[in-house]
């Protein structure tokens, strides 16, 4: 398998937002990078919007963004093209109070965030990323901040301690076993008075300033092509980075659509999206609502617009792995670098119906990729998305797709470089629909 220029560059230009993104934080501020870039207009919520018809906007909170692009056509008449990805990935995260001193080591406490396989991050390099919140004057003002360095370490226990670990596979204790290695105590030092001075010295200001933070754990190996034809990516949060950097890319690309196209990148969606920035919030709806309003429609052409309206919930999807055959449902075994990937659940943990499928179908004839379809096997729990969540809030039809990959929720987890390109196209002939 040879990969196309454009294939090769897709590719790349996803590994280098992944590794310009190692928090939902930082990843918002590579997408807006880019928006800004392509002309994109930011908006602020809490002023009153002028929306100008030829211009490009983008709204943020917190980790969400959503961003638009108007239509040729009246929004009453076409409705809206939504594609909807997250920015969140599984890890952990530091707690308020991390620092935990004795046995002439610092160490960090952190919580579980999502459903990550905690063996991965063992013996890796691993650092911290996010923002903090510090002192300014009577106020406060938030930073972002990324050590690029490796910073922390899991060391796993010696096979001589664990016997048992190939049979039984490795066993992490939630709260005993997880704290992070960050360094070595000096006579008299504090645990917390370190950490607090490493954090404020990472974002130029006193350790008197520093008031909060939320900061993820990152592995800081870089993203890469592998494989005898370099036809796989490796990299770290691939879900769902990846969807967010194809939704993106699409929406760039889109010039004078007939329907107002719409991209918004959550968070939260590992832990259920139910939070003010999350899915399950009021983000997206508050943004289409106002685009509507500027737009002059009454309550009865909204509502128009919503039926005429179409949702891609984009999330990455299970490729086979022949390693461990009986993990698939035997007819649904999607593969990498075979296309983008329909997912169906019946009972509703994706979005997809006959109809919404067929639409998407559509798409990827019109874009001229394949296409594949994934069911999860009958006996095992099934995952969900931001698909059911979006769908019931805004009452228009939907689908959940993605690109196959393998090792979802690892630190370091792999998808096929021609997807990547496959999806951008199917985007791209979504939003011109």
């Amino acid at each position: 398998m040879s990969l196309t220029d454009k294939t090769r560059t897709d590719a790349h230009e996803l590994i280098d937002f992944i590794d310009a993104s190692p928090s939902p934080w930082h990843a918002v501020a590579s997408a807006e990078a880019r928006l800004q870039t392509a002309g994109y207009i930011r908006l602020e919520e809490g002023e009153r919007w002028q929306l100008a018809k030829d211009a490009r906007y983008y709204v943020v909170r917190g980790a969400s963004m959503v961003a638009f692009v108007s239509g040729t056509l009246p929004i009453a008449q076409t409705g809206f093209r939504i594609i909807g990805a997250h920015t969140d990935s599984p890890g952990l995260r530091l707690k308020p109070k991390a620092a935990l001193g004795g046995d002439g080591l610092a160490r960090l406490g952190v919580e579980i965030y999502g459903g990550p396989i905690l063996a991965t991050f063992t013996d890796r390099d691993l650092s911290l990323a996010g923002r903090v919140v510090l002192k300014n004057g009577a106020g406060q003002e938030t930073r972002l901040l990324r050590f690029e360095r490796p910073l922390l370490r899991l060391p796993n226990l010696a096979i001589h301690m664990n016997r048992d670990v190939n049979e039984q596979g490795l066993k992490l204790n939630k709260q005993t076993e997880l704290p992070l290695i960050l360094g070595a105590l000096g006579e008299g030092e504090d645990a917390e008075i370190n950490l607090r001075r490493l954090l404020s010295d990472a974002v130029q200001s006193a350790p008197s300033e520093l008031v909060s933070w939320d900061l993820a754990v990152y592995d800081v190996q870089k993203g890469c092509l592998w494989g005898a034809d370099e036809e796989f990516i490796a990299d770290s949060q691939l879900d769902n980075l990846a969807s967010s950097h194809a939704a993106l890319t699409a929406l760039i690309a889109t010039n004078t659509p007939a329907a107002t196209c719409v991209m918004a990148l959550f968070d939260h969606e590992e832990v259920g999206s139910e939070s003010a920035s999350g899915a399950g919030g009021s983000f997206v709806a508050d943004v289409l609502a106002r685009i509507c309003l500027h737009a002059a429609l009454d309550e009865e052409d909204r509502r128009r617009a919503m039926t005429k309206s179409f949702f891609i919930s984009a999330d990455m999807a299970h490729a086979y792995n022949p390693n461990f055959p009986s993990a698939y449902e035997p007819a649904h075994k999607v593969r990498v670098n075979g296309g983008p990937v329909i997912k169906t659940n019946v009972n509703q943990r994706y979005a997809t119906n006959a109809e919404t499928a067929a639409r998407f179908i559509g798409f990827c004839e019109t874009a001229g990729v394949p296409y594949q379809q994934y069911a999860h096997r009958s006996d095992l729990g099934c995952g969900s998305t931001i698909g059911p969540i979006v769908a019931s809030q805004l009452g228009i039809a939907t689908v959940d797709v993605g690109s196959a990959m393998w090792a979802m929720h690892s630190a370091r987890e792999s998808a096929g470089a021609e997807d990547h390109a496959y999806m951008i196209a199917a985007m791209m002939a979504a939003f011109a629909s």
